[in-house]
């Protein structure tokens, strides 16, 4: 169990935050360049590394035959007379290939060389003395992550998701093995309550998680990663062990519904795969339909998602991410409200 906890907060962060890619890197791309201009220059030569791999020069005929052979991910084709069209102020069209079997790289590729065209085209009327067609001048500034490095946001994003299998998992069980192996006999003639019994396995386990998770940020994620995050003193130390206590609280009430460990196992992995895919972590919340918001307030999980990234990105103070810390409390002690009962119930069947 020692070396799963170890795993799960140095080797599995490193590998997850480094291994799973959601830009685009090295992407193989290939232009067709029936113009021959100054401007169709210009659009190769700005499909930089390490976005895209130096792209290729071929003839329209090969287009076809690229993309079935996956030779390149994407084909961008410059029709004859696009620069003077340009110059003319009318509006030429430049075709994208895709090879959407790449589906992240196809999707997020396909906006970064729309971007690329846009600027360059904007760039070169600039320079022509064309500036009459353009009024507006975007200007984007990044902030708390500027080179939009995923390693960032992967490496938190795999604590947090350890840590709320790893608690729901201790904990649960601990309490169903307690009961398989005839143990809980003992606990019942113990000069203890069940809540007693109960917010030991809470304190035991979850500190344990607590202290791994604290130190995967400072060393793995500081450390070797190097991810500037801000862990705000007992900010986030506090807002960690509030979610903890509520994710164990999850875990002991999912423990008392079922009478084995295969059957926690099923019950469990649903419940996991739910709260994480639904809490921000993946998508954004405000992404999803409003009802559905709804209902997952009563996650734990959605409020810690948010507090994380507020504490750790952002450096929020307690008056921004109070909100969280209420939800977490609230649900927290809803589940263990639950949990008691149904722990008390479980021993009443025991004794």
């Amino acid at each position: 169990m020692m070396f799963l906890i170890t795993y799960s907060f140095t080797f599995a962060v490193y590998e997850v935050a480094t291994g799973v890619q959601t830009d685009v890197k090295n992407a193989s791309i290939a232009i067709v360049d029936g113009d021959h201009s100054q401007l169709s220059r210009r659009l190769a030569d700005a499909l930089l590394p390490p976005y895209f791999n130096t792209p290729v020069t071929i003839d329209r005929s090969g287009i076809d035959q690229a993309m079935d052979r996956g030779t390149y991910t994407f084909v961008i084709d410059v029709p004859p007379g696009f620069e003077r069209d340009i110059l003319a102020g009318r509006t030429p069209g430049v075709q994208v290939n895709v090879d959407a079997t790449a589906m992240t790289q196809a999707g997020n590729g396909s906006s970064y060389i729309s971007e690329i065209v846009s600027r360059e085209i904007a760039r070169f009327l600039i320079e022509a003395g064309v500036e009459a067609s353009l009024p507006v001048d975007a200007v984007v500034r990044t902030w708390f992550n500027p080179n939009l490095d995923p390693v960032w946001f992967n490496a938190v994003m795999q604590i947090i998701d350890n840590l709320t299998i790893l608690s729901v998992i201790l904990v649960g069980a601990a309490v169903i093995r307690e009961r398989e192996h005839g143990t809980i006999e003992h606990l019942l003639v113990m000069p203890v309550g069940p809540s007693e019994i109960a917010f030991a396995k809470v304190w035991a386990n979850g500190l344990v998680v607590l202290s791994a998770t604290m130190l995967s940020l400072v060393l793995m994620v500081r450390g070797v990663l190097g991810v500037p995050v801000h862990t705000a003193g007992l900010m986030f130390f506090s807002g960690a062990a509030l979610y903890i206590f509520a994710i164990t609280s999850l875990g002991i009430l999912l423990a008392t519904i079922v009478r084995s460990m295969p059957q926690f196992g099923l019950l469990a992995m649903p419940a996991f795969v739910v709260m994480n895919m639904l809490s921000g972590a993946i998508t954004p919340v405000e992404n999803m339909p409003e009802a559905l918001q709804v209902i997952m307030q009563v996650s734990p999980t959605l409020h810690f998602v948010a507090f994380a990234q507020a504490v750790l990105y952002r450096g929020a103070d307690f008056q921004t991410v109070w909100p969280q810390f209420l939800g977490m409390a609230l649900t927290g002690g809803a589940f263990m409200a639950l949990a008691l009962a149904r722990f008390r119930a479980m021993l009443a069947t025991q004794g």
